[in-house]
């Protein structure tokens, strides 16, 4: 089975309801997408930050308990680990406020060996932050050279709306190193206004990549290829939390690609019963998190989803 790494932020996400704290678990778009594929057998590497403090050990320790590569995290020795408050509603779909130290951003660690056919995954505002950009751009650069499958998860909150400006450039950038491209709905209606994913495929991302996935929360998935559109539904289940949503869509998504061994040179045309399967994976593992106060998918759920039928 070929490598995945990912590349973006880390943060200890505290969980309130009813704006009392329940639970506090380390995050981050990337990070949760990471530690499911992790608990999957994938053994993924991250290449990210954290500070030096309690709450950085913590981070790493969850990551080495997952079984994921942390070679590729840089620790800074005198700043305060990033930590994020997300605010459930009467819905558990979260709202969020983050709080970080307005420091210089290093991400001086040694890139992992890429080879033809791992995934990277990419995303949120960790690889569009001016501070990294360069380094992040050098990194995307040369997983494409090796014949990498990209993967980007635009998840751009609404905290950086008014940044989105001077953002564009390396967010046009980011959309042209993917083979795939994921955004929720809400993701684009911050950036572009827009809320109709076929206009958002058509106007804003088929022109850079053909692979598009939609997700659209509870009323579901849309697929744009060039070849074809697929829409998908929801399993139905009882939400706890939708903080992880997202982040395990992407990592059902990719273990899909993995376990159909598809490469980067397949993917273009990929059939249609061929999305669907990688497609349902995605599907599988945002409902079981969301049935979840954790950001991840549970190791005995991860554990009875390999060996299943």
């Amino acid at each position: 089975m070929k490598k995945v790494i990912g590349i973006g932020e880390t943060i200890l996400d505290i969980l309130f309801k009813d704006n009392r704290p329940m639970k506090a678990v380390p995050g981050g778009s990337v990070f949760n997408s990471i530690v499911s594929l992790g608990r999957m057998g994938v053994a993924p590497i991250l290449v990210s930050e954290v500070g030096g403090d309690r709450v950085g050990d913590i981070v790493v320790e969850s990551l080495v308990d997952s079984g994921v590569d942390v070679s590729c995290i840089y620790r800074y020795g005198d700043v305060k680990s990033p930590v994020s408050l997300a605010f459930l509603n009467e819905n558990n779909d979260a709202e969020y406020l983050f709080y970080k130290e307005n420091t210089a951003t290093h991400l001086d660690v040694e890139f992992p060996n890429i080879e033809p056919d791992d995934i990277v995954i990419y995303g949120s505002y960790f690889v569009l932050n001016p501070l990294l950009r360069s380094k992040v751009k050098a990194f995307l650069e040369y997983a494409r050279e090796r014949g990498a499958i990209l993967y980007y998860d635009v998840n751009f909150r609404k905290n950086h709306a008014a940044e989105k400006l001077k953002l564009s450039e390396a967010l046009i950038e980011n959309l042209e190193f993917a083979d795939i491209v994921r955004g929720s709905i809400d993701d684009f209606k911050v950036l572009y206004a827009m809320d109709d994913a076929a206009k958002v495929y058509r106007e804003k991302v088929k022109f850079y990549s053909s692979n598009f996935i939609c997700t659209h929360g509870g009323d579901g998935v849309k697929l744009f290829t060039r070849d074809f559109t697929a829409d998908y539904a929801v399993p139905a289940v009882e939400v706890v939390s939708s903080v992880g949503a997202g982040d395990n869509f992407n990592a059902g998504v990719i273990y899909g690609l993995l376990v159909a061994g598809i490469t980067r040179e397949e993917l273009p045309s990929l059939s249609r019963d061929a999305w669907e399967t990688i497609v349902k994976c995605g599907l599988d593992f945002s409902a079981h998190a969301c049935t979840l106060m954790d950001n991840y998918v549970e190791k005995s759920w991860a554990e009875a989803y390999k060996n299943r039928k």
